[in-house]
């Protein structure tokens, strides 16, 4: 193995660890040193790849905003979807990390405290794909209000499902349920314009 693809590997498993611990424990779980033992690299391997605890996790929202924007892709992309059920499932894989990896989706709304550069990118690219698929369906002249509306409306179904209000007994709901009334709300506006 070169020097060059030992490096990517040592920065791989560090990301790869970064996020089962996020996963584990919420940031603070996250520790370079308990990311670099978890590696099993030396300890000052992680500090090579990362200056601090902050840009590791920056670099962790950044390479999962660009897994969402691949998924939104692939979505685009797939001609057996018809377009309202590819803004379904566009809309579901934000649901999706929200209820498997909450911290990480905390992580991913988050402001980064480092360089942000990374994570602007990559959400930018998967808002761009979701915006495509969202034209798909309303049109050019409505999609990006409408993304907006359902990107919003999605955050807001997660983060309420996510705190457990919605299944209180005040709303007893769920995030999909609130998800498929936007969608209906939003094609109901669309028909009026």
């Amino acid at each position: 193995m070169s020097r060059a693809e030992s490096a990517a590997a040592t920065r791989r498993a560090l990301l790869d660890d970064a996020a089962a611990l996020l996963d584990s424990g919420g940031p603070d779980a996250v520790t370079l040193r308990e990311v670099g033992a978890r590696s099993g690299v030396s300890r000052g391997a992680p500090y090579r790849h990362f200056a601090d605890k902050e840009s590791l996790l920056t670099a962790v929202a950044a390479e999962s905003w660009q897994r969402v924007g691949d998924q939104m892709h692939a979505l685009q992309t797939d001609t057996r979807l018809p377009p309202a059920d590819t803004l379904r499932a566009a809309l579901d894989i934000l649901i999706t990390v929200s209820r498997e990896q909450p911290y990480l989706y905390q992580l991913m709304f988050s402001t980064p405290v480092g360089d942000p550069t990374a994570v602007v990118r990559a959400a930018q690219r998967g808002c761009d794909k979701f915006l495509a698929i969202v034209a798909a369906v309303f049109g050019e002249q409505n999609a990006q209000r409408y993304s907006a509306i359902l990107l919003t409306g999605t955050h807001g179904a997660a983060g309420l499902e996510s705190s457990g209000l919605l299944s209180t007994d005040k709303w007893h709901t769920t995030a999909d349920e609130l998800i498929d009334a936007l969608v209906a709300m939003v094609t109901e506006a669309d028909h009026r314009d």
